[in-house]
């Protein structure tokens, strides 16, 4: 076996998870202050309807991710698998067919969305007052999206080949970009959420080109222009093992139109309208979107290891991987809720300074929202380890969990009786389901993965 190889096999898993997952959490965190970035210079700049824009632009980056990382998970998971088995032409061929799914899915969703721009931002949620913002907004920053899908997938294929610390800064290097190009664009230009959105996609453009060239440094893996021609075995393997992303995305789709809607309908009985809960809801959920992305980064970055050691069927190193990920990140979700509902004020009034009602709302929206986020590693743990190790059935039910079985629900049900409290208190509900029976499912798995260990020995 090769030095990364043996890596993966022998370094003690504490190590090894820092090392894949500390630039995991950097490239998950950029990724996150991408949007946040643009809210921020759109709220300081052109006021709260601006940061609308962008709350009902957000489903296109969820239907972006969700294509994306469907492709790019799931051809990371076939490839440290064959790499586990030693079947490096099967791994070779998976890395192409998944760069060209990704090119495809890229062009697609763009094609599509030009055509259907306005009547999908109405679907999202666009009041007659938002709409203009959002279709300056939107109809930039689609250009993006296949930046988007190439810079996720051949990102996920760097850490698989060993190097995570080139994904982080690729990923780090776009956002520099992107900050410093959203200053300039919405500041001293004015172009406001035109600007916004053309910085975003400068700085997508940037990281995809740095994945790019990566191609040509690959250690453990080759790429060959020719293996591109998609095979139907091999795209069905990738599209198995990371449908459970795509479900995920999907589920936080039709959440966040619900939200929309409902912050729309509900607001406008309250006193608080119904701009203000859209625009709120939105700014809260890219607030929890980087708290988030600490947990999924570590979670994403075990994959590689995951996939690794349970086709090398080193059983031992498995579980105590899935020790560890849950050690850490609760201890990193629970550092999260503590500054959460510490300090809401401040950290809404980074998004532009608004008037009493709107901050008496935003608060309490972050304090309700967010109260349980330090147990949500849990779902995210179990989530990556049943689709690294080729279990795609469990990892769905996983995926579907949060949103579909429980968060929506909620939402569409608590608002009748509670109004736009309802919607913000769908939240803290879902997760704590979720992760009850995440619980009962890692449970089960690992006492069937004791029970192969000792009939190995």
């Amino acid at each position: 076996m090769n030095a990364k190889e043996n890596m993966l096999g022998t370094k003690p898993i504490p190590a090894l998870l820092l090392q894949f997952g500390l630039p995991s959490i950097i490239s998950m965190l950029v990724n996150s202050i991408y949007n946040m970035v643009d809210q921020i210079f759109i709220g300081q700049k052109v006021g709260y309807l601006g940061n609308a824009a962008t709350s009902v632009t957000f489903p296109f980056v969820t239907i972006g991710l969700a294509m994306s990382l469907m492709i790019s998970v799931g051809t990371a998971a076939n490839v440290g698998l064959r790499l586990g088995r030693k079947e490096q032409e099967n791994a070779d061929q998976t890395l192409a067919n998944g760069l060209c799914l990704a090119i495809i899915s890229g062009i697609s969703l763009f094609i599509l969305g030009r055509i259907f721009l306005v009547p999908l931002l109405k679907l999202f949620g666009a009041t007659e007052l938002v709409l203009p913002y959002a279709i300056d907004y939107a109809g930039i920053y689609i250009i993006g999206i296949p930046f988007i899908s190439l810079g996720i997938m051949i990102s996920d294929e760097i850490r698989a080949d060993g190097n995570p610390g080139y994904a982080m800064r690729s990923m780090l290097t776009g956002a520099v970009f992107n900050v410093v190009f959203d200053y300039i664009f919405v500041f001293p230009l004015g172009w406001g959420v035109k600007g916004a959105a053309l910085a975003t996609i400068m700085g997508q453009f940037v990281t995809m080109i740095m994945c790019l060239r990566y191609l040509k440094r690959l250690k453990t893996l080759t790429f060959r222009k020719e293996n591109m021609r998609l095979q139907a075995n091999i795209v069905k393997g990738i599209i198995s093992l990371g449908f459970s992303s795509f479900i995920t995305q999907s589920a936080m789709l039709l959440q966040q139109i619900l939200m929309n809607k409902q912050s729309v309908r509900y607001g406008a009985l309250s006193k608080y309208g119904p701009e203000i809960p859209l625009t709120v809801f939105g700014i809260v959920m890219k607030i929890n979107a980087i708290m988030i992305a600490f947990i999924m980064g570590l979670t994403v970055g075990s994959q590689p290891i995951y996939s690794f050691n349970y086709g090398a069927r080193k059983y031992d190193r498995v579980k105590q991987l899935v020790r560890v990920s849950l050690i850490l990140t609760t201890c990193i979700g629970v550092c999260g809720m503590i500054i959460l509902q510490l300090f809401p004020q401040q950290i809404i009034s980074i998004f532009g300074s608004e008037d009493a009602l709107y901050n008496e709302f935003a608060v309490m929206a972050i304090r309700n929202m967010t109260f349980f986020i330090f147990i949500i590693g849990v779902q995210m743990t179990s989530g990556v380890y049943f689709q690294s190790i080729g279990k795609p059935k469990v990892a769905m039910i996983i995926s579907l969990s949060r949103q579909i079985l429980f968060m929506i629900p909620c939402m569409l049900i608590l608002p009748i009786f509670f109004g736009i409290k309802g919607v913000m208190w769908s939240f803290p509900i879902g997760d704590v389901a979720s992760v009850i029976l995440c619980s009962v499912l890692l449970i089960k798995e690992m006492k069937d993965l004791s029970r192969q260990m000792a009939e190995i020995s």
